[in-house]
C-alpha cells in the first residue's frame, strides 16, 4: 500500500503472472495476475466516485462517462492508496519492531508500521500497577497464513497515518482467499491449477472477482443497464465479515484456519444485493464475532489484561482508524464499514448491530445509517450471532441511498428468506410505494420548505444529559439542530421526554404520559411474576414503601393509577431490570455456531471446539471465553424467554406512550461524548442506544455537523491498583481538536415506520447538508 510505513511495498505481479484472458465483448482486458489487476484504457475515465450517489453512478454509466469496470477500478485505486495499516503497538519501552508483512490487498503487499508507543505514555504509575500483566503489543504470525503477520495486543492510532485499514478482504482474484491464494485462484481460461492446489479451489475459481463481474455487466448492458431489475447496478458494496460471501474469505473477522476459508454460500443479505446488480466488492474490518464471543464463565481465565479502551479488533485484520483523525476511534464493532463508506472506499456498507455497532460508526465517520425493523433486512447478525436483537444495517453517505438499498431487497416482492425466520414480516409492513419515494430532496424543499408540519417529534432528553463538561458541547449543538432545523425551519412539532438530570426546554411542552405510566398498566396483567423478583440482597426490585408489591391489591391499584410504580425502572434499563439471570447476554453461542458450521461443511472446522483449536483470538480474554464456551452446557438455562417477553412488553409500552402523547418518532444525539482515541480513555457512553435493538424497532442516523471541543480524559489506577480506569479529573482544560470530528442526530420510531423515518431524516439531510468528506482522504492523484 502507498505510505504503508514499510521499506518497499511489493507489487504482486512481481511474484507471479498468469496468462492474460480477455473479455472481448466488454472491450476490456483484465489481467489475472496474483491479485494484480489492470484494465485497458477503455475503463479509465474522469468520473469521480468520491461522494457519488447511486443515481450519480447510474447516470455516468448511461451517458458514457464511465463504465462499471471503471467504477470498480476507481474504488480499487482508493484501496491501494488508503487501505493500509494505521496503528502502532503499545510496548514496554517504545522500541521499534522489525518490519512485518501483512496480507495482500488490491494487488500490493501490506506492511505494518514499525514504530511503537511506550505503555507509560498511556498509563501513569506503572510501577504501582498490581494487576495481571498488561497485554502489550507484539507482532505474531497468523494461524491462517504464517507468512502473514498481525498486530497483537494493545495499540494506538497513528496521527496523520494516511491509511485507514477499513477493508479486510477485496474481491480480487488471487487475494480473496487464503486457501485458494495466488495461482490457486487462476481464471479457468488459464488452464489447469498447479498440482499442489487444494481441490476446493477448482470450483472456487469459477466465481468471477469484482473486476470480472464488472466487465461482464459492461459486456451485457453497456450504457443501457436494466435498472428496474438491477436497481443496485454496479454499486460497490462492502460487507461486515460475519455475513458470508461465496467468493471471499468469511471467518467473522477471526484468524482461524479453515480447510476452505470461503463458504459455499452467500448470506441472505449478500445474495439479495448480488441479485440486484451490486458488486460484492469487499469484506470490512470489524470486531471479531461482532465483539463476541463473550464468556459464559468456566475454568479458563484471561492471563493478561487488555485495558478497556476504544478498540474494535479483528484477529485477522486488526483495527480501523477514523478518516477524520486517524488517532481516534471509528467506533465498533462495524468500524470498517463506517470507515469504508465515510472515506469513499465503498459506496454501501452492510453493518451489523447488536447494541450500537452500526449507529456508532455512522456517527463517527460522518455517514448515514438505516437500521430497519427486525426482519426487514435478512440475516440477523451473521456467523454466531442469531439473537433477536442482532440485525444488519445499511451504511451509505446519504440516507436516500440507504432507502434505495432497502428497496432493492423488497422490490418487486417482500424479501423473505427461509434462512432467517425473522424475515417473515407481515407484507403490510412494507409500503406500496418504494422507500426512496419518501425521501425529501432539496428540490422538494424549494416547493415545500416545511415538509414536517403535522409530525410530532419527541426530544429524548435521557440521551442528552451532561454529567461532565465533556458532554456539553455536542448535547447543546444537537439541541440547537432540533429546535432551529426540525422545528423552526422544517415545521416539526416538538414534545419533550424529560430526565431529572437534564434541564429541559421551557418552550417545548412535556409528554404527559410516560413509559412508566404504560408499564404500570401492562406489567400487572402480562408479567405479574416480575414483582416478586429479588436482588442479590433479597430486596424486591419493584419495592414501593407502604405497599406489598406482590399482592393482588397492589397490582389492581397500580393498573388503576392509584399506586405508584418504582422509578428505579425506566425505558433505558427495562431490558435488564429484574431480569432472570442469563449467561453472556442470553446468547446460545455454541448452538448457533455449531448449526452454522454443520451447514458450512468445512473439512477441518466442524464444530466450535475445532474452531477454538485452530484459532488465534484477538485477545487473551476472548481466548478464555472461547474455551469456556466449548465446555458450556447451559443451552436450556432460563432467561431467554424472559428477554423476549420483556421485548414485547417494552415495545407495547413505548407504543402506548406514543399514542397517548401523539408522538410520531423520537430524536436525540447519537452520542454526546467527543470521539475518543483508539485505546484511549473515555468517560460516559460513546453511543446512545440499547432501546432499539431490544425493542426490534427502526433507527436512522444522519450527519449533524462537526465538533472540535474536547476535555481529554485520562487513565488512572483503580482503588486496588489492579486495573486502569477512565477518569476526567476536576480542572481538566477545554482543548480544541486539531481535526474537527463528525457528530450525528438520530431518530427512532415504531415497527414498520421506515417511511416516516426516511421522510424526516432526508428532510433534515437536505436542509442542512452536514455531510463533510474527510479532507485527508480526497481524490487519489493519478
Amino acid at each position: 500500500m502507498r505510505n504503508s510505513g514499510t521499506p518497499g511495498s511489493t507489487r504482486i505481479g512481481a511474484f507471479l503472472s498468469l496468462p492474460v484472458f480477455r473479455l472481448l465483448a466488454a472491450g476490456v482486458a483484465v489481467l489475472a495476475f496474483h491479485g494484480c489487476v489492470g484494465v485497458s484504457n477503455t475503463s479509465h475515465n474522469d468520473f469521480q466516485v468520491e461522494e457519488a450517489t447511486i443515481q450519480d453512478v447510474h447516470h455516468a454509466i448511461q451517458t458514457g462517462q464511465t463504465t462499471c469496470l471503471g467504477v470498480v477500478e476507481a474504488h480499487m485505486e482508493r484501496a491501494r492508496a488508503y487501505n493500509g495499516f494505521c496503528t502502532a503497538l503499545v510496548t514496554e519501552d517504545g522500541a521499534p519492531v522489525p518490519p512485518a508483512a501483512g496480507p495482500i490487498r488490491a494487488g500490493e503487499r501490506t506492511w505494518f508500521p514499525t514504530e511503537t508507543v511506550p505503555a507509560s505514555r498511556l498509563f501513569r504509575e506503572l510501577g504501582q500497577y498490581q494487576g495481571p500483566p498488561l497485554e502489550l503489543g507484539r507482532m505474531e504470525p497468523t494461524v491462517s497464513d504464517p507468512s502473514v503477520y498481525a498486530q497483537v495486543g494493545m495499540r494506538v492510532g497513528l496521527p496523520n497515518a494516511g491509511q485507514l485499514n477499513a477493508l479486510e478482504t477485496l474481491n480480487i482474484r488471487g487475494e480473496r482467499s487464503v486457501t485458494c491464494t495466488g495461482a490457486f485462484d487462476a481464471h479457468p481460461s488459464t488452464g489447469p491449477l498447479p498440482p499442489d492446489a487444494p481441490a476446493v479451489c477448482e470450483e472456487f475459481r469459477r466465481h468471477p472477482d469484482a473486476l470480472e463481474r464488472a466487465a461482464e455487466l459492461d459486456a451485457l448492458f453497456g450504457t443501457d443497464p436494466d435498472l428496474e431489475a438491477m436497481p443496485l447496478y454496479c454499486v460497490t458494496a462492502a460487507f461486515k465479515d460475519p455475513y458470508d460471501t461465496k467468493d471471499m474469505r468469511s471467518t467473522s473477522n477471526a484468524d482461524v484456519d479453515f480447510a476452505m476459508d470461503v463458504p459455499p454460500f452467500d448470506a441472505p443479505i449478500v445474495a439479495a444485493l448480488r441479485e440486484k446488480g451490486a458488486i460484492v466488492y469487499a469484506k470490512s474490518v470489524a470486531h471479531e464475532f461482532n465483539a463476541g464471543p463473550g464468556n459464559p464463565g468456566g475454568p479458563a481465565t484471561a492471563e493478561r489484561n487488555w485495558v478497556s479502551g476504544g478498540q474494535a479488533i479483528s484477529g485477522w485484520a486488526g483495527q480501523s482508524c477514523n478518516p477524520y483523525d486517524t488517532e481516534r476511534v471509528p467506533r465498533g464493532s462495524s468500524s470498517g464499514s463506517g470507515v469504508a463508506v465515510g472515506a469513499n472506499l465503498a459506496m454501501v456498507g452492510i453493518c451489523e448491530q447488536t447494541g450500537a455497532s452500526c449507529q456508532g460508526p455512522a456517527s463517527r465517520n460522518g455517514i448515514a445509517l438505516l437500521l430497519t425493523t427486525k426482519g426487514l433486512l435478512p440475516g440477523q447478525g451473521g456467523i454466531g450471532n442469531q439473537l433477536f436483537i442482532d440485525r444488519p444495517g445499511i451504511h451509505t453517505r446519504t440516507l436516500a441511498d440507504a432507502a434505495r438499498v432497502l428497496d432493492a431487497i423488497h422490490r418487486p416482492e417482500v424479501g423473505y428468506f427461509r434462512e432467517d425466520p425473522f424475515s417473515a414480516v407481515p407484507r403490510s409492513m412494507v409500503p406500496d410505494r418504494p422507500y426512496a419515494q419518501y425521501a425529501v430532496t432539496q428540490t422538494d424543499l424549494q416547493a415545500d420548505p416545511r415538509p414536517l408540519e403535522g409530525i410530532r417529534v419527541a426530544v429524548f432528553r435521557p440521551h442528552m444529559v451532561m454529567p461532565t463538561l465533556n458532554h456539553v458541547a455536542i448535547s447543546q449543538q444537537i439541541d440547537r439542530e432540533i429546535v432551529t432545523v426540525l422545528r423552526d425551519r422544517l415545521g416539526a412539532d416538538l414534545v419533550e421526554i424529560l430526565h431529572p438530570d437534564h434541564p429541559g426546554d421551557p418552550d417545548i411542552p412535556n409528554a404527559t404520559f410516560t413509559f412508566n405510566d404504560a408499564l404500570a398498566r401492562i406489567l400487572p396483567s402480562l408479567m405479574p411474576e416480575i414483582f416478586a423478583r429479588r436482588n442479590s440482597s433479597g430486596e424486591l426490585y419493584f419495592d414501593v414503601p407502604g405497599w406489598d408489591v406482590t399482592s393482588q391489591e397492589y397490582l389492581l391499584a397500580l393498573m388503576r393509577g392509584d399506586a405508584p410504580l418504582t422509578d428505579a425502572v425506566h425505558l433505558l434499563n427495562f431490558n435488564t431490570f429484574a431480569a432472570i439471570p442469563c449467561v453472556a447476554g442470553c446468547r446460545n453461542f455454541p448452538l448457533d455456531i455449531n448449526a452454522y458450521l454443520a451447514e458450512r461443511g468445512d473439512a477441518r472446522i466442524t464444530d466450535w471446539a475445532a474452531w477454538v483449536a485452530n484459532s488465534r483470538f484477538r485477545e487473551d480474554a476472548s481466548r478464555a471465553g472461547a474455551e469456556n464456551w466449548v465446555l458450556w452446557e447451559g443451552h436450556t438455562d432460563p432467561g431467554k424467554a424472559d428477554q423476549l417477553a420483556r421485548s414485547y412488553v417494552g415495545r407495547l409500552a413505548l407504543q402506548m406512550m406514543m399514542y397517548e402523547n401523539g408522538i410520531d418518532l423520537f430524536v436525540h444525539p447519537e452520542n454526546v461524548v467527543p470521539t475518543p482515541k483508539i485505546q484511549g480513555p473515555n468517560v460516559g457512553p460513546i453511543s446512545q442506544d440499547g432501546i432499539t435493538p431490544f425493542l426490534q424497532i427502526p433507527r436512522i442516523v444522519v450527519p449533524a455537523g462537526m465538533n472540535d471541543i474536547v476535555y481529554e480524559p485520562e487513565y488512572a489506577l483503580n482503588g486496588d491498583r489492579t486495573d486502569y480506569i477512565s477518569v476526567l479529573p476536576e480542572g481538566t482544560p477545554e482543548t480544541r481538536l486539531p481535526n474537527p470530528m463528525p457528530i450525528a442526530i438520530t431518530f427512532f420510531a415504531n415497527s414498520g415506520d421506515e417511511p416516516l423515518l426516511i421522510r424526516v431524516g432526508t428532510a433534515y439531510e437536505s436542509a442542512t447538508g452536514h455531510r463533510t468528506p474527510p479532507p485527508a482522504f480526497g481524490r487519489v492523484a493519478p
